[in-house]
C-alpha cells in the first residue's frame, strides 16, 4: 500500500521544499603578493586558506503558504522517509 500524500497542514498544498541555509565566513592569510597563500596574483574569492560553517538552518518550506518547519537532514543519513516527513510536519514547533 503507498502512503498517502504530504501536505502541508495549514493549506493543505503538496508543494514542499527540503531546504538547507548555511553561512560560512572564508579566511585569506595575508602575504607578501596578495590576499591568501592560495592566490599568487590576484585575490580569487575561492581560493580560501579556511573556510568556517558559522550558521545553519535546515527546514521544511510549504510554497504556497510560506509555512516553516524546522528540521535535521543529513546527507550521511539514509534520508528522510514519509514517516519522518509526517511527524515533521506535525510538530508544534513549526515557524
Amino acid at each position: 500500500m503507498e502512503p498517502s500524500q504530504i501536505v502541508c497542514p495549514s493549506c493543505k498544498s503538496n508543494i514542499l521544499t527540503a531546504k538547507y541555509e548555511a553561512k560560512y565566513v572564508y579566511s585569506y592569510i595575508i602575504d607578501s603578493n596578495a590576499p591568501g597563500l592560495k592566490n599568487k596574483e590576484e585575490l580569487l574569492p575561492f581560493l580560501y586558506d579556511n573556510r568556517e560553517q558559522v550558521e545553519a538552518r535546515q527546514y521544511i518550506k510549504c510554497e504556497s503558504c510560506g509555512k516553516q518547519f524546522p528540521c535535521f537532514f543529513s546527507t550521511k543519513s539514509s534520508g528522510i522517509d514519509y514517516n519522518d516527513l509526517q511527524k515533521i510536519l506535525s510538530n508544534d514547533n513549526n515557524i
